[in-house]
């Protein structure tokens, strides 16, 4: 088992719940004489905490765990950011749903530690990198843990656009866009769209049309190794966006091409030893627990 001893602590910021389980989390590593060490931004919402501070970057060098406390948007951000460090993250829910954030804070001392005597289940998640490319010449990058989209901003226009599929030219196609999504983004937009939902362990790619004009544009499930390339149609009025995780936005014109591929490094999750993907989708989406009598 990995011995945690570093702990670098992440909260989102502007939430007066955060700060409150950020404290109680401080008090129960240092009684329990952990390092704690809290990411710089994180750091302003405790004055007077007296622990070490340290970037992001940092602490992907010095920490043995990074815990995020907030919601799955707070952990999508550290993976993006951690993802090369090989730092595993463990979420403490303080948002909605909470599908990668799963320890609550009403029980958050006696499950975390459980986890730090080793008692957790370890999960990888591999993440997309998204390329952007203008008249052979590169203009934009980002990764996402959930989803590459593309859409159309502020528009209402529909946005016209090909699909490769590791090379092979699938189809054109135009709507409010295509979303590219993980099997951990598959619960998230992805679901909303119409998208399936995949198990974690899959190692697949689903891309899910946003409102086609046609009825028979249906998601497709593709290897996760293949490449995806968009090239925006030269036609289209208007300029879409692609974002990723829905937290970063890049600017798109006609006749642009978007590539999306694996990223080469994987995220690292933890989690309590009776965590169940299917159990966290029975509390999640509402899924009956049992058979009722009419």
């Amino acid at each position: 088992m990995d011995q945690f001893r570093n702990i670098g602590v992440i909260g989102r910021m502007g939430s007066v719940k955060v700060v409150e389980t950020l404290r109680a989390l401080r008090s129960h590593l240092l009684g329990e004489n952990y390092q704690v060490i809290l990411e710089q931004n994180t750091a302003g919402m405790l004055p007077g905490h007296g622990l070490q501070v340290a970037s992001m970057k940092l602490m992907g060098e010095i920490c043995d765990l990074v815990i995020v406390v907030g919601g799955d948007g707070s952990l999508l951000g550290a993976a993006r950011e951690l993802a090369k460090s090989k730092i595993p993250l463990l979420g403490v829910n303080r948002g909605r749903l909470g599908f990668l954030t799963d320890i609550s804070p009403s029980d958050m001392e006696e499950r975390l530690g459980k986890v730090l005597q080793g008692e957790y289940i370890e999960e990888s998640r591999f993440l997309l990198d998204g390329n952007l490319e203008r008249d052979g010449q590169p203009l934009g990058f980002g990764s996402a843990l959930n989803d590459v989209v593309l859409h159309p901003g502020k528009s209402t226009r529909m946005i016209g656009f090909d699909l490769y599929i590791d090379g092979h030219f699938v189809y054109s196609q135009r709507s409010d866009g295509l979303i590219v999504s993980t099997p951990t983004g598959s619960t998230a937009y992805s679901l909303s769209a119409g998208g399936p939902i995949m198990h974690p362990k899959l190692d697949a790619v689903v891309l899910v049309p946003m409102f086609p004009h046609t009825l028979s544009s249906r998601p497709i499930v593709v290897d996760g190794k293949s490449e995806i390339k968009l090239v925006i149609g030269d036609t289209n009025e208007t300029y879409p966006q692609i974002s990723f995780d829905g937290q970063m936005d890049i600017a798109c014109a006609p006749g642009d091409i978007i590539r999306i591929t694996k990223k080469p490094f994987k995220i690292r999750l933890i989690h309590p030893k009776d965590h169940n993907f299917y159990a966290t989708c029975r509390e999640k989406l509402g899924w009956a627990s049992e058979i009722t009598a009419s």
